[in-house]
C-alpha cells in the first residue's frame, strides 16, 4: 500500500456505501490525528485504538442521519506523486463553507478554518463535504 491515507478514505467511503455503524483502519498517528477531526467537525461519532503493538488498529464509528451519511464525499487532494502545497491566502471555502479541508501545518493536522486562524498555510491532505 502506498498511500495509507487514500485507503482510510476508502474504507470509509466503503463502509458507509452499505451502511455499516463502524470501519477499522490500521492505526497510524497521521490516521489518527485525521480521526479526531472527523470527530471533532461531527462527521463520525468517535475514534478508539484496539489492539496492541503490531495489530493495532482503530475502530472508527460512522454517523448517519436518517440511514444517510453525514459524508457524502471524501476526496485525496494531495498524493504520493504529487504533493500540494498552499499559503494561507489561496485556501478558499470548500463547497460553500458546508464541507472542509484537512492541512498538515508545521503545528499539526488542522482544518482549514483552524489553519486560518492561527495563519498557517501547508500540505492539503483531503477534502470532505
Amino acid at each position: 500500500m502506498t498511500d495509507p491515507i487514500a485507503d482510510m478514505l476508502n474504507r470509509i467511503r466503503n463502509a458507509q456505501a452499505v451502511l455499516k455503524p463502524t470501519v477499522d483502519v490500521p492505526f497510524s498517528n497521521l490516521k489518527y490525528e485525521l480521526a479526531k477531526i472527523l470527530v471533532k467537525k461531527g462527521f463520525a461519532e468517535k475514534v478508539e485504538k484496539k489492539g496492541k503493538q503490531i495489530k493495532k488498529v482503530m475502530e472508527i464509528t460512522l454517523k448517519y442521519k436518517d440511514k444517510i451519511p453525514v459524508i457524502s464525499g471524501l476526496t485525496r487532494i494531495s498524493k504520493s506523486g504529487q504533493r500540494i502545497y498552499l499559503p494561507i491566502k489561496k485556501i478558499k471555502k470548500v463547497r460553500g463553507g458546508y464541507g472542509m479541508l484537512v492541512i498538515s501545518t508545521s503545528k499539526g493536522l488542522m482544518c482549514d478554518t483552524e489553519a486560518k486562524k492561527q495563519k498557517l498555510g501547508g500540505e492539503i491532505l483531503c477534502e470532505l463535504w
